[in-house]
């Protein structure tokens, strides 16, 4: 649902209920009621006190959901934040990478939809991902995939993305396991 309309059924929602509280009370006071044991006061005091709990809990869940849309559009920017400094200081490497990447493609003679689908299987997106991402067919995916794998001499998704992450190491870590 759009803001705009979560709006709009907010105000229409604390129109409602403070229509039934101001109405009922309203009519509550033209009444004079002589007995306030009545049907007519009890069933209208019920609403107008329905109305209020309704209307408080309403108001403290959107204020809670507010706090926490808050709270997390707080934490994507820090996030993001995280995420661009670290690819600022790993800018270079990750040229280098791209580079290295291109030219294992071009050694494998990739077309250039069976480069923008082997790229894709790295970052670790699904065919139907891919297909939609690409405009393709989730077919048409499965087929760029497996010309990939067959100019590679690979068998598949994890030996793709073994093939360029095989020797990646973290800095004081010892052999790779086998």
């Amino acid at each position: 649902m759009e803001p705009e309309d979560q709006e709009r059924l907010r105000l229409i929602l604390v129109v409602v209920l403070l229509s039934i509280i101001v109405g009922g009370a309203i009519d509550l006071w033209l009444d004079r009621p002589q007995d306030w044991l009545s049907f007519h006061v009890v069933f209208e005091g019920f609403m107008i006190a329905a109305a209020s709990i309704v209307a408080t809990a309403l108001w403290l869940g959107w204020w809670r959901s507010a706090r926490s849309v808050e709270e997390l559009r707080r934490s994507l920017e820090e996030r993001g934040d995280e995420r661009d400094a670290w690819r600022r200081s790993a800018e270079h490497a990750l040229e280098g990478m791209s580079r290295a990447i291109d030219q294992q493609f071009n050694v494998w003679a990739l077309t250039p939809s069976e480069r923008d689908i082997a790229l894709l299987l790295l970052k670790g997106y699904s065919h139907k991902a891919i297909a939609k991402h690409t405009l393709r067919s989730p077919q048409t995916v499965r087929q760029h995939a497996a010309s990939v794998y067959r100019k590679g001499s690979l068998s598949g998704r994890a030996e793709l993305s073994a093939f360029f992450l095989q020797d990646l190491m973290l800095p004081g870590t010892g052999q790779d396991a086998d």
